[in-house]
């Protein structure tokens, strides 16, 4: 389970010019990417609004509500069988955190040369970059203070209070609010699993691995329940602050060996 930019597969069609060379290389790139999105996104809201009209059904208003107000659904929101596959979805990245948890006691068992050092070095930084990846920054932070409404919140989609555009703390909504989804960063981190599986299982559990990942955040845009640019900015940011935190974690240990 060591991850080394340069040890991946060189049969790949990923371009050699693009990949990059070092977690550190990979952290810097992801974190413009993100600010780059972020300002795309601010730049053009009909992105967001185009995006969630697609799912959104509207429906004829009670005859008490404004002469003006839109009235209307998000119907998947509302399928059983939908809500379900949500539920499982959502639980699914803390269930694989339990059992990396348990793999690092496990590893922690083992001494002197049976220890292995980069394997215990991975399974941390997995687990340091969900606390403070979708537990810290997204759910505690960003999702309590940002005040964004959501789609099925905002008075274009059937609710109440004023569209805002992504990266705009002017909303109105008070707690668990849109920007940006919790659930996609959490989807994020479980693609970020795929550099530490060993292979060969790596290249069996990677595509699906990476399809419940885009599926997830897929699901919170069609239910009304996030914009496209909380899904990807929020599935987005997991990876920036895994790639840092491996980052960090491999100059550590190259200095490390540098003083021994």
């Amino acid at each position: 389970m060591i991850i080394d930019f340069n040890s991946l597969n060189r049969e790949d069609r990923f371009p050699e010019i693009l990949r990059p060379r070092t977690a550190g290389d990979a952290f810097i790139a992801l974190f413009c990417l993100w600010w780059a999105l972020l300002g795309l996104f601010s730049l053009f809201p009909q992105i967001d609004l185009s995006v969630a009209n697609m799912f959104f059904l509207p429906q004829q208003c009670l005859a008490s509500v404004k002469p003006d107000q839109i009235c209307g659904t998000f119907p998947l929101s509302g399928d059983r069988h939908m809500q379900l596959l949500r539920e499982v979805f959502f639980q699914l990245p803390y269930i694989v955190a339990a059992v990396l948890v348990w793999m690092l006691f496990q590893c922690w068992q083992h001494h002197g040369a049976t220890f292995n050092k980069l394997h215990a070095r991975n399974l941390k930084v997995a687990l340091g970059s969900l606390l403070i990846g979708p537990v810290l920054i997204v759910n505690l932070w960003l999702k309590t203070f940002s005040g964004r409404p959501r789609p099925r919140q905002t008075d274009l989609f059937g609710g109440t209070f004023d569209f805002v555009h992504a990266g705009s703390f002017a909303g109105k909504c008070v707690s668990n609010c849109s920007f940006i989804s919790g659930e996609a960063a959490a989807a994020g981190w479980l693609f970020c699993l795929i550099l530490i599986i060993p292979q060969p299982l790596r290249s069996a559990a990677a595509p699906l691995i990476a399809a419940v990942s885009l599926l997830i955040p897929a699901l919170r845009v069609a239910f009304g329940g996030h914009y496209l640019s909380d899904a990807i900015l929020g599935w987005l940011s997991s990876l920036v602050i895994f790639a840092a935190l491996l980052a960090l974690s491999q100059t550590t240990h190259d200095r490390r060996i540098s003083e021994n």
